[in-house]
Protein backbone atom coordinates (compact mmCIF):
# COMPACT_ATOMS: atom_id res chain seq x y z
CA UNK A 1 0.00 0.00 0.00
CA UNK A 2 2.53 2.63 0.61
CA UNK A 3 4.73 1.45 -2.29
CA UNK A 4 1.71 2.19 -4.40
CA UNK A 5 1.31 5.53 -2.39
CA UNK A 6 4.80 6.34 -2.84
CA UNK A 7 4.18 5.40 -6.91
CA UNK A 8 1.47 7.46 -7.67
CA UNK A 9 1.59 10.51 -5.54
CA UNK A 10 5.62 11.27 -4.71
CA UNK A 11 7.55 9.48 -6.97
CA UNK A 12 5.99 9.38 -10.62
CA UNK A 13 9.47 7.59 -11.82
CA UNK A 14 8.83 4.86 -9.63
CA UNK A 15 6.38 3.59 -11.84
CA UNK A 16 8.40 0.98 -12.74
CA UNK A 17 9.38 -0.57 -9.76
CA UNK A 18 9.15 -3.96 -8.89
CA UNK A 19 8.23 -5.63 -5.35
CA UNK A 20 6.25 -8.42 -6.46
CA UNK A 21 5.42 -10.92 -3.42
CA UNK A 22 7.26 -13.69 -5.46
CA UNK A 23 10.21 -11.75 -4.22
CA UNK A 24 9.36 -11.22 -1.08
CA UNK A 25 8.86 -14.84 -0.03
CA UNK A 26 12.16 -16.10 -2.22
CA UNK A 27 14.26 -13.15 -0.73
CA UNK A 28 12.66 -13.94 2.92
CA UNK A 29 13.80 -17.67 2.68
CA UNK A 30 16.24 -18.00 0.37
CA UNK A 31 18.55 -15.57 2.48
CA UNK A 32 17.00 -16.67 6.03
CA UNK A 33 18.33 -20.59 4.91
CA UNK A 34 21.76 -19.51 3.48
CA UNK A 35 22.43 -17.27 6.76
CA UNK A 36 20.99 -20.03 8.87
CA UNK A 37 23.29 -22.40 7.58
CA UNK A 38 25.92 -19.96 8.19
CA UNK A 39 24.91 -19.08 11.60
CA UNK A 40 24.93 -22.45 12.72
CA UNK A 41 28.72 -23.50 11.30
CA UNK A 42 29.59 -20.55 13.16
CA UNK A 43 27.40 -21.34 16.61
CA UNK A 44 25.96 -17.77 15.84
CA UNK A 45 22.13 -19.20 15.14
CA UNK A 46 19.56 -17.00 17.16
CA UNK A 47 15.54 -16.76 16.30
CA UNK A 48 16.36 -13.19 16.36
CA UNK A 49 19.08 -13.42 13.79
CA UNK A 50 16.65 -15.62 11.37
CA UNK A 51 13.88 -13.21 12.22
CA UNK A 52 15.84 -10.44 11.34
CA UNK A 53 17.70 -11.89 8.21
CA UNK A 54 14.41 -13.05 7.11
CA UNK A 55 12.64 -9.12 7.32
CA UNK A 56 15.74 -8.30 5.20
CA UNK A 57 15.81 -10.43 2.39
CA UNK A 58 11.96 -10.27 2.24
CA UNK A 59 11.97 -5.89 2.18
CA UNK A 60 15.40 -4.29 1.55
CA UNK A 61 16.83 -7.23 -0.66
CA UNK A 62 13.45 -8.27 -2.37
CA UNK A 63 12.80 -4.07 -3.83
CA UNK A 64 16.28 -3.24 -4.28
CA UNK A 65 18.41 -6.40 -5.95
CA UNK A 66 15.52 -7.01 -8.82
CA UNK A 67 14.96 -3.26 -9.44
CA UNK A 68 18.95 -2.69 -10.13
CA UNK A 69 18.81 -6.16 -12.67
CA UNK A 70 16.19 -3.96 -14.59
CA UNK A 71 18.54 -0.80 -14.30
CA UNK A 72 21.42 -3.06 -15.65
CA UNK A 73 19.20 -4.63 -18.41
CA UNK A 74 18.01 -1.12 -19.39
CA UNK A 75 21.48 0.11 -19.27
CA UNK A 76 22.81 -2.48 -21.31
CA UNK A 77 20.08 -2.20 -23.88
CA UNK A 78 22.19 -0.23 -26.83
CA UNK A 79 25.44 -2.85 -26.74
CA UNK A 80 25.07 -6.68 -27.88
CA UNK A 81 27.48 -9.77 -27.99
CA UNK A 82 30.28 -10.12 -25.55
CA UNK A 83 30.59 -6.10 -25.13
CA UNK A 84 26.77 -6.08 -23.38
CA UNK A 85 27.56 -9.66 -21.66
CA UNK A 86 30.74 -8.14 -19.83
CA UNK A 87 29.21 -5.05 -19.17
CA UNK A 88 26.47 -6.55 -17.17
CA UNK A 89 28.41 -8.48 -15.32
CA UNK A 90 30.62 -5.51 -14.43
CA UNK A 91 27.73 -4.02 -13.20
CA UNK A 92 26.11 -6.82 -11.05
CA UNK A 93 29.36 -6.66 -9.71
CA UNK A 94 30.03 -3.23 -8.94
CA UNK A 95 26.60 -3.59 -6.99
CA UNK A 96 27.43 -6.74 -4.67
CA UNK A 97 30.95 -4.94 -4.01
CA UNK A 98 32.53 -4.89 -0.47
CA UNK A 99 30.07 -2.42 0.78
CA UNK A 100 27.37 -4.80 -0.07
CA UNK A 101 29.02 -6.80 1.94
CA UNK A 102 30.11 -4.56 4.61
CA UNK A 103 26.16 -3.73 5.26
CA UNK A 104 24.98 -6.77 5.04
CA UNK A 105 27.65 -8.13 8.16
CA UNK A 106 26.14 -4.72 9.67
CA UNK A 107 23.19 -6.16 9.46
CA UNK A 108 23.91 -9.56 11.04
CA UNK A 109 25.71 -7.76 13.75
CA UNK A 110 22.82 -5.35 14.40
CA UNK A 111 20.20 -7.81 14.55
CA UNK A 112 22.05 -10.43 16.67
CA UNK A 113 22.46 -7.61 19.14
CA UNK A 114 26.33 -7.31 19.00
CA UNK A 115 26.55 -4.07 18.26
CA UNK A 116 29.90 -3.70 20.00
CA UNK A 117 31.65 -5.95 17.07
CA UNK A 118 30.09 -3.25 14.95
CA UNK A 119 33.58 -0.95 13.65
CA UNK A 120 35.55 -0.04 10.56
CA UNK A 121 36.75 -3.89 10.52
CA UNK A 122 33.59 -4.91 8.69
CA UNK A 123 34.79 -2.70 5.85
CA UNK A 124 38.08 -4.53 6.30
CA UNK A 125 36.21 -8.25 6.34
CA UNK A 126 33.96 -6.88 3.32
CA UNK A 127 36.68 -6.01 1.34
CA UNK A 128 39.07 -8.59 1.36
CA UNK A 129 35.90 -11.40 1.38
CA UNK A 130 34.88 -9.45 -2.29
CA UNK A 131 39.14 -9.41 -3.36
CA UNK A 132 39.17 -13.23 -2.55
CA UNK A 133 35.77 -14.05 -4.33
CA UNK A 134 36.03 -12.04 -7.53
CA UNK A 135 37.23 -15.10 -9.81
CA UNK A 136 33.65 -17.15 -8.33
CA UNK A 137 31.54 -13.70 -8.12
CA UNK A 138 32.33 -12.65 -11.95
CA UNK A 139 31.37 -16.44 -13.08
CA UNK A 140 28.41 -16.70 -11.50
CA UNK A 141 27.20 -13.07 -11.92
CA UNK A 142 28.15 -13.66 -15.70
CA UNK A 143 25.50 -16.63 -16.15
CA UNK A 144 22.79 -14.78 -14.04
CA UNK A 145 23.07 -11.81 -15.85
CA UNK A 146 23.81 -13.20 -19.25
CA UNK A 147 22.12 -16.98 -19.04
CA UNK A 148 19.04 -16.38 -16.78
CA UNK A 149 15.67 -14.01 -17.69
CA UNK A 150 14.89 -11.25 -15.94
CA UNK A 151 12.73 -12.89 -14.40
CA UNK A 152 14.41 -15.27 -12.93
CA UNK A 153 17.46 -13.09 -11.76
CA UNK A 154 16.30 -12.63 -8.36
CA UNK A 155 15.84 -15.97 -7.83
CA UNK A 156 19.06 -17.00 -9.16
CA UNK A 157 21.13 -14.47 -7.38
CA UNK A 158 19.56 -14.97 -3.98
CA UNK A 159 20.62 -18.32 -4.03
CA UNK A 160 24.14 -17.68 -4.75
CA UNK A 161 23.70 -15.14 -2.40
CA UNK A 162 22.72 -17.32 0.16
CA UNK A 163 25.43 -19.49 -0.35
CA UNK A 164 27.64 -16.80 -0.25
CA UNK A 165 26.72 -16.00 2.92
CA UNK A 166 28.02 -18.99 4.48
CA UNK A 167 31.18 -17.47 2.75
CA UNK A 168 30.71 -14.05 4.51
CA UNK A 169 30.19 -16.13 8.00
CA UNK A 170 33.77 -17.64 7.55
CA UNK A 171 35.28 -14.13 5.79
CA UNK A 172 33.87 -12.77 9.31
CA UNK A 173 36.69 -15.13 10.97
CA UNK A 174 39.31 -15.86 8.11
CA UNK A 175 39.51 -11.79 7.89
CA UNK A 176 39.23 -10.57 11.27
Amino acid sequence: MLLSLLKRFCLPCMSNIEYKFSNILRGGIIYTCGDSVAALISGEFSFIRFAGILLIGATLYAFEIPNYFKWIDKKTSDHSGIKASLYRTLLAILYFNPLWITRHLFFIKLISLRTGEISLNLFQIGLWSFLVNIPISLLCNFIIQNKIPLKWRFLASAIFSSIMAIYYAMSAVWFK
